[in-house]
């Protein structure tokens, strides 16, 4: 299957999804996570969910984060400029919903890309190499090129791996692990 064909596939088999089907994945998902060697870093950055398109519920991490007293970053999707701009999540954080219902800050204290040392990456599928299938426009990527080259990349996925995909493109920026209900993927050398 090309990245299309994935990308349909996957954005159908969320939709089937119910509620608490997602609530308890994305709970084994957060549980997941705690296994990674990645907790003794100083800024994360994580999506929050857009519940519309049945993406795992991150507020569970976002939980973890916080309760570990992280510094978390939230993205902010300028669409002019093709990028993402992040913003420190404080309690004076106010975060709404924005034209494609993706929950996010309207502002506060700027994070350069290359203060994040990991980002939980979004995306609709993913393969045994490590590469990942988003939306398609590209945002993740043009993000992740910015970071420093040591940032650790952790996909969130409800499903597993697929086989390598055929369509990998010099500007696709491969994931370090991605995390399932059932199995953490590691792709770090």
């Amino acid at each position: 299957m090309n990245k299309a064909e994935l990308r349909k596939k996957y954005k159908a088999l969320r939709l089937e999804l119910s509620e608490e089907k997602i609530e308890a994945l994305s709970l084994e998902i957060t549980n997941q996570l705690l296994q990674l060697p990645v907790w003794e870093k100083e800024f994360y950055h994580l999506f929050l969910s857009i519940a519309e398109q049945k993406e795992i519920d991150t507020e569970n991490i976002l939980h973890i984060l916080q309760g570990k007293d992280k510094n978390v970053v939230l993205s902010k999707t300028d669409v002019k400029k093709h990028k993402l701009e992040h913003f420190l999540l404080t309690d004076s954080s106010v975060i709404k919903k924005n034209r494609w219902n993706i929950p996010e800050p309207e502002g506060g204290i700027p994070i350069a890309p290359a203060q994040i040392d990991v980002v939980f990456v979004p995306l609709l599928a993913f393969d045994e190499n490590g590469h990942r299938i988003g939306y398609g426009k590209g945002f993740y990527d043009n993000f992740l090129s910015e970071c420093k080259p040591d940032v650790i990349k952790v996909g969130l996925s409800f499903f597993e791996a697929e086989p390598a995909f055929k369509e990998v493109f010099s500007s696709d920026i491969p994931l370090d692990y991605c995390v399932t209900p059932g199995k953490i993927y590691s792709f770090k050398n």
